[in-house]
């Protein structure tokens, strides 16, 4: 009798160690695409895209600007001590990113 409880024992003691696996787990691919940007002179951004930035950081000097084959252009700006990038369309609307 002794030996039919130990070795019931151990039988349910092996199928509980199989029952805690952990499910396998599922990565997500993420793909970064980074865009190609050239630099251009803040002389070759386009009248709205400077009349933009005027009006709406009045007080920004532009540091670098960039243009990419969609014609967006991303603009490399400080104010004050302060930096920052913002970008905009070829019409001067803001695009966020």
């Amino acid at each position: 009798m002794k030996k039919l409880i130990l070795s019931a024992a151990i039988v349910l003691g092996s199928l509980t160690s199989f029952a805690n696996t952990a499910p396998p787990i599922n990565f997500e691919t993420v793909k970064i695409v980074q865009e190609e940007y050239t630099e251009i002179t803040a002389d070759q951004l386009p009248e709205a895209v400077q009349t933009a930035l005027k009006t709406s950081y009045p007080d920004a000097t532009i540091e670098k600007a960039y243009v990419n084959e969609k014609k967006e252009y991303k603009i490399e700006i400080s104010v004050g001590d302060q930096k920052a990038a913002v970008f905009a369309d070829a019409d001067g609307n803001w695009i966020k990113k």
